[in-house]
């Protein structure tokens, strides 16, 4: 069975205040130093123990989950801070070194409204941001701002401080004003699409590891039995029917990712043709550096590319990583697609045949 990609945690929050659940929200609003996870994560706690998301795993989240249950029996929302400078390894102490401010929110439930307007705006692809201020009294409330209604807001912190969270897609948390009030702002941005051509062994194995790393997954192949949905990840988008017009009939942007990976060299020159003068963040295209080679040049001597345009394209595709089977093919090309995204820039393969 293959494993699903992690749900969006502000999804899941929405449903488990549909269904009436008792649980509790947790929160990281400040890291500072080396610690598991940044500003920001955030996970649910059930009260009978189902953990979604998580907030580091380890010492923290257990002292997160334990400070939850004391949440969830009073009713009071807290905030509580967490050393991780144990001295040794073998007293079980964390030893990241780091420091973390952890608010657990045992009322997240009354916010169901401003996660589940996130989480729709996500599915829809728009950005926003989702501010959570807390008073000093640890009064919790949570709202979310559309793009928009970020650019006009009124107020603390005010639409030039969510402007500025929104353009570096950092959280950011900010200090208490003197009314006692801080206000931690989410920044909330659609998943970047990853558009496989080709629904073969390799891009069965990379839509699986590029959905576990946060991609959305699209994928074209003209032949119906790799074009099945249930041979990826559930959500993924797939499409059936001539390579090079179901390529140009997708909606490119610049979060956009392709990966290209056909059943034959004419296919792949059929989607990379598709692809060029488009807006996307990465192109690569699987083959040894021999077929690149030969398709840069028919492609250059054709006047389909210019030299420029063709040395844009990560090809061959992936990490130099030695990748031999299936899944560490798969492997080599989501490393790169993570440090292109994480970047805007990878190692390549070298070219010369």
């Amino acid at each position: 069975m293959k494993p699903s990609p992690p749900r969006d945690i502000q999804r899941a929050i929405a449903e488990l205040a549909e269904r009436g659940a008792d649980f509790a929200i947790m929160l990281v609003l400040g890291a500072e130093g080396s610690t598991p996870v940044g500003v920001g994560a955030k996970a649910a706690i059930e009260a009978d123990g189902p953990l979604h998301g998580t907030v580091g795993g380890g010492a923290v989240e257990a002292e997160a989950q334990r400070r939850a249950a004391e949440a969830l029996r009073d009713g009071h929302p807290l905030v509580f801070d967490f050393a991780l400078h144990g001295a040794a390894v073998s007293d079980g102490s964390p030893i990241c070194g780091g420091r973390m401010r952890v608010l657990v929110d045992p009322a997240a439930a009354r916010h169901r409204a401003a996660y589940a307007a996130a989480a729709a705006a996500l599915e829809r692809r728009e950005r926003g941001v989702l501010l959570t201020a807390i008073r000093a009294s640890r009064e919790v409330t949570v709202e979310f701002l559309t793009e928009g209604a970020a650019a006009q807001a009124a107020g603390f912190p005010g639409a030039e401080a969510l402007c500025r969270v929104l353009q570096a897609e950092e959280p950011e948390l900010f200090a208490a004003d003197e009314r006692g009030l801080e206000a931690l702002a989410e920044p909330l941005v659609p998943k970047p699409v990853l558009l496989i051509v080709g629904g073969g062994h390799v891009g069965q194995a990379l839509a699986v590891q590029a959905a576990l790393v946060g991609f959305g997954i699209a994928v074209i192949d003209d032949r119906p039995e790799f074009a099945r949905p249930e041979l990826f990840p559930e959500g993924a988008v797939t499409r059936c029917g001539p390579i090079g017009g179901e390529v140009a009939a997708f909606p490119f942007a610049a979060d956009t990712y392709v990966v290209i990976v056909t059943h034959g060299h004419q296919h792949d020159a059929e989607a990379l043709a598709a692809c060029l003068g488009r807006p996307a963040a990465y192109v690569g295209m699987i083959g040894s550096r021999r077929k690149v080679a030969v398709m840069r040049r028919d492609f250059i001597e054709s006047g389909r590319a210019t030299a420029g345009e063709f040395d844009r394209l990560y090809a061959p595709i992936g990490l130099d990583i030695g990748a031999a089977t299936v899944p560490e093919i798969a492997a080599s090309i989501v490393g790169q697609l993570i440090a292109v995204r994480r970047t805007g820039r990878s190692p390549r393969m070298p070219t010369v045949p």
